[in-house]
């Protein structure tokens, strides 16, 4: 069969490297990708947000199954367009995809449906929302609605953090913004396959957003995950299967908006059992790189087996994964264009290309987060020490990463 990914980054390179894999895979087409992509598949010169395009080159090439990768390519409405033309395609409807691209219809979901998350309220004047902050005091978190690719959120441990983060918001025309109570203990994120109300979770992975070491400097799409976790049982995974995942898939198939595709939850483990932070209509990028090396069933086939309201049973390698990001200076401030990057080909890590190309037969960066290096081990401390041997041979004078992935053992009031 042939399948096209839509994407260009981290979370699409591993899609594609687990897609590559499948025995049922002849022909793997992705749109537009990047250059560590090009021995997986072919490479179209096609923009993601392109989306009549790309529905016309799956018609035309007789394409079997269509992945969305990116957030803002579901929010365009691609699989709205591709089910028109009866395409085959993994992921949410514009309508479903709402969960994450309005983060006040999220949280009206969860409220309606009962999935525990913390009170919030939304705002369109700054006025207001600054009265509502000196109210409720810090710890706060404040959140503009809308796509913000990770980014876009301030979680405030003062009352000034949190006012400056308002005024920035705010200044953007027409921004509206959701405050919500800081939620205190252990984040994880669960991601599972959905069709409706099946829900199939995968391997859960703690990712670390803040820029730097010990969770300091701005929040980012992610600097690095690992997979499992360790701290989140059983237990609560079925907590969070049967009072958060199962309520919003079942909740959105009565609202007439059924959730097809990769049902992200940000969930957070406090001391009244698990809280609902957000939730992401797509596979996330980390996550993906530190998951699906770890996935030894046929991701294919279990998609289809999905689609197909077959039963879907996975198999996963017991090894651990660390993904190490490494992203350009100055990110998420601003990323870095043209500087030449050197990676060695005698790494034993797997490396995922996030925001590179290439120029006169040179690999550069290309983008805020720039690489994901992914290692394994039999246990945490082996994965990381061999993910962090192999970050550190690839040089380029304007990448950064994290010391400290793998190492958020312990509780968010016991880590600051």
């Amino acid at each position: 069969m042939k399948v096209l990914i839509v994407g260009k980054g981290g979370r699409e390179h591993a899609i594609a490297w687990k897609v590559k894999e499948s025995d049922m895979v002849k022909e793997v087409f992705i749109a537009p990708g990047n250059i560590g992509m090009e021995n997986l598949g072919t490479l179209l010169d096609i923009s993601e947000e392109k989306i009549e395009e790309l529905a016309d080159f799956a018609e035309k090439n007789k394409v079997d199954l269509t992945i969305v990768g990116p957030e803002n390519v579901l929010a365009l409405g691609i699989v709205n367009e591709f089910e028109k033309r009866g395409l085959k395609i993994f992921g949410p409807t514009k309508e479903a995809a709402k969960i994450e691209s309005s983060k006040e219809f999220a949280k009206e979901l969860m409220k309606k449906y009962d999935v525990p998350t913390g009170d919030y309220e939304t705002f369109i004047d700054l006025e207001q929302a600054i009265k509502y902050v000196e109210e409720k005091g810090a710890p706060i978190v404040i959140k503009e609605d809308g796509l913000k690719a990770g980014k876009g959120v301030t979680v405030a441990f003062s009352e000034k953090e949190a006012l400056d983060a308002l005024k920035i918001a705010f200044s953007i025309p027409n921004n509206k913004v959701v405050i919500e109570e800081y939620l205190d203990g252990f984040e994880f994120s669960i991601i599972a396959l959905t069709n409706g109300e099946i829900v199939i979770p995968l391997e859960i992975a703690q990712d670390h957003k803040r820029a730097y070491d010990d969770d300091k400097g701005p929040n980012t799409g992610g600097m690095g995950v690992y997979s499992p976790v360790d701290r989140i049982n059983s237990d609560v995974i079925n907590e969070t299967l049967e009072k958060i995942l199962k309520p919003m898939a079942k909740g959105m198939v009565k609202d007439g908006i059924p959730f097809k595709g990769f049902l992200f939850g940000g969930i957070m483990l406090t001391k009244d059992g698990v809280k609902t932070i957000e939730f992401n209509a797509r596979f996330g990028d980390p996550e993906a790189e530190g998951i699906l090396p770890r996935l030894e069933s046929d991701f294919v086939k279990a998609i289809l087996d999905l689609m197909n309201n077959k039963s879907v049973e996975l198999q996963w390698d017991k090894r651990y994964t660390v993904a190490v990001v490494m992203a350009s200076e100055n990110y998420p401030k601003s990323s870095t264009i043209g500087c030449e990057i050197h990676i060695p080909e005698n790494l034993n890590s797997t490396i995922f290309h996030m925001g590179t190309r290439e120029v006169d037969g040179k690999v550069e960066t290309n983008g805020g987060r720039v690489l994901s290096v992914v290692a394994y081990g039999n246990t945490l401390e082996e994965a990381k020490k061999n993910a962090y041997l192999d970050v550190k041979k690839i040089k380029c004078k304007k990448l950064f990463f994290r010391n400290d992935i793998g190492s958020k053992m312990c509780y968010n009031n016991e880590n600051k």
